[in-house]
């Protein structure tokens, strides 16, 4: 889990290659959670999908899910971004569209899907964090 955490650092600053690197060796789900974020920010968004399969369920969704429908109450949604409101079930495969329609101008909530991906990496760096520490 410590590599998992290292792979996130990597993609904080924008190092795409190095945290590649490392995600596509972790065969955990956190791994792949990595990976799919990663290839999400290429974009790849293809490949992204068929890393966030791989995922399944994962432990931060849930949290995920209300952080992101937290942000997005301050917001008017839209079809790229209706997703975030549910508050109680994360879709991984709705943020891949989300970034897309925001790269092919098909949304006006680019902030909202900012703010929910670096809740996204917090969330899941410290899972990693407090896994790699055994606590």
């Amino acid at each position: 889990m410590a590599d998992a955490c290292l792979s996130g650092i990597w993609l904080l600053y924008n190092f795409l290659d190095e945290s590649h690197e490392i995600s596509q060796n972790l065969p955990s789900i956190s791994g792949s959670y990595w990976h799919g974020i990663m290839h999400r920010r290429e974009p790849d968004y293809g490949n992204a999908k068929y890393w966030f399969r791989r995922v399944g369920r994962h432990p931060i969704m849930l949290d995920l899910a209300a952080e992101a429908a937290e942000i997005a109450s301050g917001g008017t949604l839209d079809a790229a971004t209706r997703f975030l409101a549910s508050g109680t079930d994360w879709d991984p495969m709705a943020m891949v569209d989300g970034c897309e329609a925001v790269a092919r101008g098909r949304t006006k909530n680019k902030d909202i899907l900012i703010r929910t991906a670096a809740a996204e990496w917090r969330l899941l760096f410290d899972y990693c964090l407090q896994e790699a520490l055994g606590t």
